[in-house]
């Protein structure tokens, strides 16, 4: 198949508006995706598994540019070897821990069956490994990345969307109106809460206060993150960050 387009990839974690970063993404005319497609970018071949992935569920936009995917799991890597196969431009982002842990305590506290993250010390140990994956990543790739703080799409998306856009390259500018799509909302595709149906950022506070966080765990959490997010910004090409950081 054919690779004429170029990628973008988001690199972060569960429960940091990823979703709500693909759907913003994947509405604007030059790109196609929005979804999380759990593919490992080991080699070229990965780009066509991409395409086809994507296409098994929507038609690529009239006008595409970039094909978008965001990995939030160790068990998708993105090799050297693929972001020198097709253009790529890589987007980094963490989310602060407090609200990070509650929100993946929340979610599979209710899934239907008991699930490991549904304890505060798997969910810290899960945010911990993927922070350390991340900031790796980025003290060994040779790709430049833009890395931001994922507080930005509700604290303040109105200078974080014309700043991802400039380091896309993207005209329009992004804006927090979004798509709704076929796969939105769907298990194992991102998001299923009812927030991510708004088609626009909803900036009401999330309220976690019956998920208990250990302090314990919020420490070595709150350690992890402080030490990964300055390195991944130390590195960056470009940043945008939250004021009280």
């Amino acid at each position: 198949m054919q690779q004429h387009y170029a990628r973008i990839y988001l690199l972060s974690h569960m429960r940091a508006f990823t979703s709500l970063a693909g759907h913003i993404l994947g509405s604007h005319p030059h790109v196609s995706g929005y979804f999380e497609m759990h593919l490992s970018y080991e080699d070229r071949n990965a780009l066509d598994a991409q395409l086809a992935v994507f296409q098994q569920h929507e038609s690529l936009a009239t006008d595409t540019r970039y094909i978008f995917d965001k990995l939030l799991h160790d068990d998708y890597r993105l090799h050297p070897e693929v972001l020198s196969a097709a253009p790529s431009k890589i987007l980094v982002s963490l989310l602060a821990p407090e609200q990070t842990l509650a929100s993946i305590v929340d979610l599979f506290s209710r899934k239907e069956e008991a699930h490991p993250y549904a304890s505060p010390g798997a969910a810290t140990d899960y945010y911990i490994r993927r922070l350390e994956t991340l900031a790796e990543f980025c003290t060994t790739t040779e790709t430049p990345y833009y890395y931001y703080d994922a507080e930005m799409f509700q604290a303040d998306p109105e200078t974080l969307l014309p700043g991802m856009s400039r380091w896309l390259e993207l005209e329009p500018v992004l804006n927090e109106h979004y798509q709704v799509f076929s796969q939105t909302g769907k298990a194992g595709k991102g998001d299923s809460s009812r927030y991510i149906h708004s088609g626009r950022i909803d900036r009401t506070p999330i309220d976690y206060s019956h998920i208990d966080i250990p302090d314990s765990e919020l420490a070595r959490a709150t350690d992890t993150y402080r030490a990964c997010r300055a390195g991944i910004i130390a590195g960056a090409a470009d940043t945008i960050l939250r004021p009280s950081a």
